[in-house]
């Protein structure tokens, strides 16, 4: 009985410390970037899929630091004259998303593999050597957390 009565108020102090030390570190947390790489590489209708999430996603979150990724099939979205099925072309939705600071990378190793001059990408986006090393880089060095629409 004495052992509780000695111990009560420094067990409630510790409580009391615990919480105050996760609350404090809360703040910090929030006000990390949320930073998102979109893996386009399935073709038109993935990109516009995917171009419509990422809309969706900056009203929801104004301020997510996104990058896109096109490898594959997926590259044809980032090259000029490039339309939607309902005939609208990429390259004005391309540009709006720039504007509001989505980064658009496209894989040198599939411009090689399929011939594709880079003359026919649009300028919004940056040729990186690897579409594949490029996703892996953002996510394991730079903490991006991977979508794939």
């Amino acid at each position: 009985m004495m052992n509780d009565t000695v111990f009560r108020p420094w067990r409630l102090l510790l409580q009391a410390l615990l919480i105050l030390g996760l609350l404090a570190g809360r703040p910090a947390a929030a006000q990390e970037q949320v930073k998102v790489v979109y893996h386009f590489v399935d073709g038109i209708d993935q990109a516009s899929r995917g171009l419509a999430n990422i809309r969706n996603h900056l009203r929801a979150e104004p301020g997510t630091r996104i990058v896109v990724v096109a490898l594959g099939d997926g590259i044809r979205f980032l090259l000029n004259g490039t339309r939607e099925r309902n005939g609208r072309p990429f390259d004005a939705a391309v540009t709006a998303l720039a504007s509001q600071g989505v980064e658009f990378r496209i894989c040198g190793n599939t411009l090689s593999a399929h011939d594709v001059p880079l003359s026919q990408v649009l300028p919004e986006a940056k040729v990186v050597p690897s579409g594949v090393a490029e996703i892996a880089r953002l996510q394991a060095r730079e903490g991006f957390v991977y979508l794939r629409p």
